[in-house]
């Protein structure tokens, strides 16, 4: 049986690779010269940077993509938990390292913001138990098939619902179990985790923390864009077939069934499709004579984010891989991001800083800062101007708080913003997780792995369930995989 992949972005490689598993001929197709979507690279002025997302979190997930394909893991891919997964900044001059180790971070609470170790102890433990009565529920299988829900991952579930705090926001259960102001604007920034607003995206999301704090967080030997290489070749070792630079025009619907794709103006069979593309265009763009599933198309999307990479000529010993600056106003800020879908003059900021954990990413005595914003979507904005006011407050926040003239270290620099990320990667608007979760639905709402009116027709990836951000592209692939017959 051939399989066919739209895109090639983590999800669409990991689909390749449980498909080919199973005994599928898969073909990827992917319009860029180069595999990953989101999660790629560039080098410049001797600057290495991943270009996308840098947080690792759940590496069984790609351990399993070896081990199903018959290969040792740590042959080719290994990785190395972090001690430190961020390290916060207040205007206050509070800053506060949020350590891997349950224990240890609760120690560090208790000392630089005076809150008992057990409050923030029982808080992650709550997070851990809506991990592991809904985790098998929301994250690995498909809401969309009965199926699922007579299984025993359902009662399972059903035996703690009155847990999951499906009618509170996660700011809600983050100020009555945490209370302390700066603690709560930690735990309700997961929110970002998957573009959304703490203040209106349901309690249940304070699974997020879980993965951090009691499972861990990691970096990959190499970098980020090693998550991508390291499948790539797995994925070529099965015999997958890449093809690079091939914009797929359309998506071939005969007799309700998808039976192949047209790429180049020819014809190209096969037994399953699976769009890794954006769900929004592969219906306006692949599927134009079908009928789209208009509600779920225009649902409110995701934050996308501006990033400036910068070669800073200096090092700073006080930052860590992750840090984060926050905002005075957490509440105005997610406004201006959702509401009033403008920037918030006094934007969180998050620094990463791959060079602390691969000296090599940048030359020596200096450090390579990919620095990030919330933005919103691309819908036409005057985004040069956007970019010069955000440049200008963000060097100055940093100066501040750093109490250093950042702009005078800065000898490299290069930006990505939301119409880029649309442009490269084909998310809507350049949202970066598709959909956004500011609805206690949304885990229902979010497109299926499947057409549910066209049948050999899939989809993976961040703008389908369960969601966007590395780990849950990684599920949807599994899902899709389940889905398919051997």
């Amino acid at each position: 049986m051939v399989a066919r992949i739209i895109g090639s972005g983590i999800a669409g490689i990991a689909a390749s690779i449980r498909l080919a598993a199973k005994g599928y001929k898969v073909y990827v197709h992917e319009n860029n010269s180069y595999p990953g979507g989101k999660l790629t690279a560039f080098t410049s002025n001797g600057y290495r940077f991943d270009a996308g997302p840098s947080l690792f979190t759940m590496p069984f997930l790609v351990d399993e993509l070896f081990e199903i394909a018959g290969t040792p893991p740590k042959k080719f891919f290994n990785y190395t938990k972090l001690d430190v997964a961020c390290h916060y900044f207040w205007e206050d001059g509070v800053n506060l390292r949020s350590y891997t180790n349950a224990n240890t971070f609760a120690k560090e609470v208790e000392n630089k913001l005076g809150v008992d170790q057990k409050i923030l102890l029982n808080h992650l433990k709550d997070s851990a138990m809506l991990y592991e009565y809904t985790a098998d529920l929301f994250m690995k299988k498909s809401l969309h098939k009965a199926s699922t829900f007579l299984s025993k991952a359902t009662l399972k579930a059903l035996s703690k619902v009155h847990r999951f705090h499906l009618f509170d926001t996660m700011h809600g259960v983050n100020q009555k179990a945490l209370q302390e102001p700066h603690l709560v604007q930690l735990f309700n920034r997961y929110a970002t985790y998957n573009g959304s607003n703490p203040y209106k995206a349901p309690g249940i999301l304070n699974i997020i923390p879980h993965l951090e704090h009691n499972q861990g967080a990691f970096f990959p030997h190499g970098g980020m864009h090693n998550i991508t290489l390291s499948l790539v070749e797995l994925a070529k070792s099965l015999d997958v077939e890449f093809h690079f630079n091939e914009r797929v025009e359309k998506i071939e619907v005969q007799n309700k069934k998808a039976v192949g794709i047209w790429v180049n103006k020819k014809f190209q069979a096969a037994d399953a499709v699976v769009s890794n593309m954006d769900v929004v265009p592969t219906y306006r763009n692949l599927l134009k004579e079908q009928k789209a599933p208009e509600k779920i198309l225009k649902q409110e999307r995701s934050s996308s984010a501006l990033i400036f990479y910068w070669g800073i000529k200096n090092e700073f010993p006080d930052l860590d891989v992750h840090n984060i600056f926050f905002a005075k106003d957490y509440d105005k800020e997610f406004k201006a991001l959702f509401e009033e879908k403008t920037l918030h003059h006094d934007p969180t900021i998050y620094v990463h800083i791959s060079s602390k954990a691969e000296p090599n990413d940048a030359p020596v005595g200096c450090e390579n800062w990919f620095v990030m914003i919330n933005v919103p979507g691309n819908t036409g904005q005057n985004w040069d101007e956007w970019i010069a006011k955000a440049r200008q407050s963000i060097v100055s926040k940093l100066s501040r708080l750093l109490n250093k003239d950042i702009e005078s270290y800065i000898v490299s620099e290069d930006v990505l913003d939301p119409r880029l990320i649309e442009q490269r990667t084909s998310s809507y608007t350049g949202a970066l997780y598709g959909a956004s979760s500011n609805n206690r639905y949304a885990a229902f709402l979010r497109h299926p792995n499947f057409a549910q009116h066209i049948k050999a027709l899939y989809f993976c990836g961040g703008s389908v369930h369960p969601g966007g951000g590395i780990p849950l592209c990684l599920l949807s692939a599994q899902i899709v995989s389940d889905l398919l017959p051997s």
